[in-house]
């Protein structure tokens, strides 16, 4: 079955409108700068949100953070929150809750009081699954809708910069000491980044006017280990070939992806083997990859690179890959050139590879 999307919105690094944010990636700029710090890191880039002072405390900057992209989302839709047929999805990685040691809440706290303040009536449900979290938030909706259990789902990610976070990432040394090149041979890690992004997913009835349309989804576990992703790619590929099930569709008939790209060593390895496995040395889909230019926001990057993806189909421009000069000999896919590339591609998929293993596909269609 597949479902139409009604709506999107994002907050990021880079600006909150749709149109003006999307402008910006086609001309290849960033939203990674300076952020201060009070610990040592490895390095000092990130991506922040400009328009919410990182003076207040990470609870109310997530908040805020969340709170402008889903009453964008609401109020460009048209929707009545109050809808009991409107359910709220929405995933992060942990969020702020490991800055909140002296008074730590059930993450589905934090939901409730984003969905409350949005003005939302039913009981919303959160999702953490580390870097999918905003992936799964769409495949959780998409199935409460195909079962029946709702006819609406606003579904997406919310994640902030935390010390903590920017902390393990540097000792761990997944944090680039550069900047982050995803699929370039000077890859060495990423950058974190933080935001927010919702996709509005209805019945198929539905009287409004479709954006794009839900085709299928998939999920995998390699559980290779904590932070580590399995270097043969099974884990991706799994979620990839259950998603292109789940739609009906073959590896051929996919014309775009938006990969993961978090520009580590490992998990760039991983993604090129899973696609080698997928689509093997073609000349499609053609791959694009949007964390070096909002860095990686964790448990939002899912749900903000849904709406790359669905802007990029619907318009027929692919992104630049940020920081790509030196392209990967053996990546196996057509990657996005410099000055940004067509695509008239129908069919796109969206990748994403989390911490613990949690890999989730999820496939889109746009008019042809």
């Amino acid at each position: 079955m597949k479902l139409p999307v009604t709506g999107m919105a994002w907050t990021t690094p880079l600006g909150n409108e749709l149109d003006a944010v999307w402008a910006r990636l086609m001309q290849g700029e960033t939203g990674i700068a300076p952020v201060p710090h009070t610990v040592r890191l490895r390095n000092s880039l990130a991506g922040a949100i400009p328009s919410i002072s990182l003076d207040l405390p990470p609870a109310e900057r997530m908040q805020q953070i969340g709170l402008s992209a889903l009453t964008r989302v609401l109020q460009t839709t048209g929707l009545d929150p109050t809808d009991p047929q409107l359910r709220l999805i929405v995933g992060t990685s942990l969020g702020a809750y490991l800055e909140e040691a002296a008074e730590r809440q059930a993450l589905s706290g934090w939901a409730r009081r984003l969905g409350t303040a949005a003005g939302i009536s039913t009981e919303p449900i959160v999702v953490s699954t580390a870097c999918s979290s905003g992936s799964d938030a769409v495949l959780v909706g998409a199935e409460l809708i195909r079962t029946g259990l709702a006819r609406t789902c606003v579904c997406g990610g919310v994640d902030i910069l935390t010390v903590s976070k920017r902390l393990a990432h540097s000792s761990m040394g997944t944090m680039s000491p550069t900047t982050l090149h995803a699929f370039d041979l000077r890859h060495d890690g990423t950058l974190l980044g933080e935001g927010a992004a919702f996709v509005v997913l209805q019945a198929a009835e539905t009287p409004c006017q479709p954006l794009a349309y839900f085709r299928g989804a998939g999920a995998a576990n390699d559980a290779t280990g904590m932070t580590v992703p399995d270097a043969d790619g099974m884990g991706g590929r799994l979620a990839i070939e259950r998603s292109l099930q789940d739609a009906g569709l073959t590896p051929q008939d996919i014309g775009l992806v938006n990969a993961h790209g978090s520009a580590t060593p490992l998990n760039d390895a991983a993604e090129r083997a899973t696609f080698l496995q997928v689509f093997g040395r073609a000349d499609r889909p053609m791959v694009f990859a949007t964390k070096g230019n909002f860095g990686h926001s964790l448990g939002a990057t899912g749900a903000t690179e849904v709406v790359a993806l669905l802007l990029s189909l619907k318009s027929g421009q692919v992104p630049p890959v940020y920081g790509l000069e030196q392209p990967d000999p053996d990546f196996p896919l057509p990657l996005a050139g410099p000055a940004g590339t067509k695509c008239t591609a129908r069919y796109g998929l969206s990748l994403t590879l989390g911490f613990g293993g949690f890999d989730t596909s999820l496939v889109f269609e746009v008019d042809s």
